[in-house]
């Protein structure tokens, strides 16, 4: 296996750029995840590095070696796709041992090296059916057998469970990490779901328009992060987005929505001073927003608000709640007795918050 390095990628097509100045390196037998809204350009990136797509410029090393003007064939990647793309006139077996006949290898190594795919995906029952006996799941369990089997430097997976129902995509994911586990091998993954983002990856790439917004662990990227975009795609439900201005009263910062006011840590002091009488953006997980009733808390930290929606999510609720300036939503405990158009206190925990510049949605703390 081997580490892949993207210096200064660009891509063009006609007078669209769809990739501006990437720059990423992705560890050998890391789990790295390209995330982002559809059209942001990580599927592009992908194909650029299994040499699908020529960048416009830029370099791409595998290892030790610029790939960047050598063949697919050459460059020792094995993909995975959305459609699996698998041989319907073909068994299993064959659809997995083709790319191993096309190159030479003799029948006793095709043998071994099938069977202990089929093994590792659970499959071996399967060899002698057609791609139109098995469901879904099979298909692609079928279409990284066959990955497998190359033992390449760096497996790419382009969206590889969008096609599967919520079940199979929640046994997948487990499948696919056991695997990554086993093979210990470099794998580039291609999905807009920050589900699988956060279950699967040892390294996120956010993306957004061509350009990589963060790049971090997933509980860096939760946790931590550098903008609006990227704290509004993490996280589900999204982070709350509350517009207010900050203050400064008896030497705390305030947070001002209108309706209520909140202190912000003292830690931050030094960070929200350049901010003070300046429209900012307040982020809060709905996890982090708790109904009072439930918790120990003082007024300052403590907000007013109506009912407008109560989801029930099995061991939880989901509130819709309103100020009447801005919306927000919080999670509670399924017997929670809240219900719409009720006037609930709940408190919002400030260790939590962050705060975003108005103007450029730059995280300030």
């Amino acid at each position: 296996m081997a580490r892949v390095i993207l210096k200064n990628i660009n891509k063009q097509f006609g007078n669209v750029k769809v990739l501006k100045d990437i720059n990423l390196t992705i560890e050998d037998k890391e789990f790295c995840v390209l995330l982002g809204p559809s059209g942001c350009g990580k599927t592009t990136l992908l194909r650029i590095i299994s040499g699908l797509e020529e960048p416009t410029s830029g370099e791409i090393w595998i290892g030790d070696k610029d790939v960047t003007d050598l063949e697919p064939k050459d460059r020792d990647i094995a993909m995975v796709f959305q459609n699996y793309a698998l041989y319907p006139h073909m068994s299993v077996y064959d659809n997995i041992s083709f790319g191993l006949k096309i190159r030479g290898y003799l029948k006793d190594e095709i043998d071994n090296r099938v069977n202990q795919a089929a093994e590792i995906l659970s499959i071996k029952n399967l060899l002698l059916r057609l791609p139109k006996a098995l469901s879904g799941g099979q298909r692609q369990r079928v279409a990284v057998g066959r990955a497998i089997v190359r033992k390449p430097k760096v497996f790419l997976f382009d969206e590889p469970l969008s096609n599967l129902d919520a079940k199979l995509r929640v046994e997948m994911r487990a499948e696919l990490k056991r695997l990554h586990q086993r093979l210990q091998a470099t794998i580039v993954y291609v999905t807009h779901d920050q589900v699988e983002a956060m279950t699967l990856a040892d390294k996120v790439v956010v993306m957004k328009d061509g350009v990589i917004q963060q790049v971090g662990s997933p509980l860096e990227i939760y946790n931590k992060p550098v903008n609006k975009f990227v704290a509004g795609f993490i996280g589900s439900p999204p982070m709350n987005f509350i517009n207010g201005i900050l203050v400064k009263k008896d030497n705390k910062i305030i947070f001002d929505e209108g309706s209520f006011e909140l202190p912000l840590p003292e830690d931050y002091y030094d960070s929200l001073v350049p901010y003070i009488n300046k429209e900012v953006i307040l982020g809060i997980r709905p996890e982090d927003v708790y109904d009072k009733i439930y918790v120990s808390s003082t007024i300052e930290n403590t907000v007013v608000a109506t009912v407008n929606i109560v989801e029930l999510l099995g061991n939880i609720k989901h509130l819709h709640l309103t100020t009447g300036k801005n919306n927000f939503v919080c999670i509670v405990k399924s017997s929670n007795e809240a219900e719409e158009g009720h006037t609930i206190e709940v408190v919002f925990d400030i260790s939590k918050i962050h705060i975003f510049d108005k103007e450029t949605e730059h995280a300030i703390i």
